[in-house]
């Protein structure tokens, strides 16, 4: 393509579906109606994604400055055919030339014009349905920055059926779908006191970002997280009965006490998604080992109830307490019981991770247990809305698994109830030592 012939390119642009059209050199291009995927929601920088925060911003895909830097789009299709590739897209000074590339097809362009215009990119051959991967890299650029593109515009065959992206909350939509397990089993039987579980993790899915819940309760929740590449933590977690993400606004008498905690286990608040009390324990847990949770609820008469969550090291071969809370205006034993998967690191998102989840037992305030065999498995509001798809759970053999991002293709409907294979043995603890 010549440089000249796409330069001074006016726009005209409604919504996400309009009419496009080109002009320059004397010549005028009708372009058929586009889909707009806007890059501050649907792209990373693939060759390392932790520094897509520093290249990708709201106003989409800003800083792009190193040749080496690859830039990776992402939307789903529903249909097979030719898809037409444009970009809304200007280069703030002297000329770029970009390669696009869709799995073996890939497509030149010259970037000269410095003012926002809609640059036609090609047109390439969806051959399956799915997520696809629009890549970018840049083959020559004289000037400091690569190039700025707003958004990525898709016409033709390909884009008539459903097409699938992060259209908004972008901070959410980056870090992708939460993924649960409710056991409604549980709901059934009153007075649950404990609750044991275990997670593995398999090989090369311990995600920096991702947090392995495993003893999920009405009033807060107990897993393990990987934080960094150097940290991962044990963490506890209660809420407030006070509704609030600041937890300086919680009145005295709804502040979540700590009553006891393990050696060096950190303790203090937490806010933004609800508040209370928080725990943790900085711990090198490793994947492809079984850890072992047991979380214990009791009330204590006074319209509060005390939790207690203990974790079992297997390289130290013995319980570790992570921390006792005392929940005002609370009289409950252990509800609502769940397990989850989430990414807390928007610029992980484009990576998958899994884990099982297994072995799920509880215990009544009698001492008796009962095993959890059964798993409804439900996603956030960023799966339920359609702006990511990469979300997936179910039971395999003896234990339920759960995955998401990284935008695979096998997903999981919603809402079905999945049943494991029963241990029929109980946990191995003694409860008499953990009161």
């Amino acid at each position: 393509m010549k440089n000249s012939f796409w330069l001074f390119l006016p726009i005209a642009l409604l919504a996400c579906s309009f009419k496009e059209s080109v002009s320059g050199s004397g010549r005028e291009e009708s372009f058929p109606s586009a889909i707009a995927i806007p890059t501050a929601g649907n792209s990373w920088v693939l060759n390392e994604p932790m520094k897509s925060s520093e290249l990708i911003t709201e106003n989409g895909l800003t800083n792009w400055s190193e040749d080496a830097d690859r830039i990776g789009t992402y939307f789903h299709l529903s249909r097979p055919g030719k898809l037409e590739v444009s970009i809304r897209a200007r280069v703030p000074g002297g000329m770029t030339r970009l390669k696009c590339s869709l799995g073996d097809q890939s497509q030149e362009i010259t970037l000269s014009n410095s003012d926002w215009a809609i640059v036609p990119v090609g047109t390439f051959e969806v051959v399956q349905p799915g997520y696809q991967q629009l890549m970018w890299q840049c083959l020559e650029h004289p000037s400091p920055t690569i190039a700025e593109i707003e958004s990525v515009r898709l016409a033709g065959p390909a884009s008539e059926g459903e097409v699938h992206f992060v259209r908004d909350e972008f901070y959410w939509g980056r870090r992708g779908p939460s993924v649960h397990l409710r056991f409604p089993q549980a709901d059934n039987i009153p007075n649950v006191e404990w609750f044991y579980s275990e997670i593995t993790v398999p090989a090369g899915q311990d995600v920096e970002g991702s947090y392995f819940m495993a003893n999920g309760f009405g009033e807060g929740y107990f897993g393990f997280q990987v934080n960094s590449e150097s940290e991962r933590r044990i963490l506890f977690s209660v809420w407030s009965p006070f509704k609030t993400d600041d937890p300086q606004s919680i009145p005295e008498d709804q502040k979540i006490k700590l009553l006891r905690k393990g050696q060096n286990v950190h303790t203090g608040e937490f806010g933004n998604e609800g508040s209370g009390g928080q725990s943790y324990l900085r711990y090198p847990w490793q994947a492809e080992v079984t850890y072992r949770f047991l979380l214990h609820a009791r009330p204590t008469g006074n319209n509060s109830t005390d939790y207690t969550a203990w974790f079992y090291a297997p390289e130290e071969g013995k319980w570790l307490l992570i921390a006792g809370w005392r929940r005002p205006k609370t009289d409950t034993y252990l509800t609502s019981l769940y397990s989850f998967l989430e990414n807390f690191i928007p610029e992980t998102g484009v990576l998958t991770r899994s884990a099982r989840y297994g072995n799920q037992w509880i215990c009544d305030a009698r001492g008796q247990w009962q095993e959890l065999t059964q798993a409804r498995f439900t996603a956030d509001a960023t799966a339920r809305k359609g702006n990511r798809l990469d979300y997936a759970g179910g039971a395999q053999g003896d234990a339920f698994f759960l995955k998401n991002c990284g935008f695979f293709n096998e997903r999981t409907e919603m809402d079905t109830t999945f049943e494991r294979k029963a241990t029929g043995g109980e946990p191995a603890v003694d409860l008499a030592n953990f009161k």
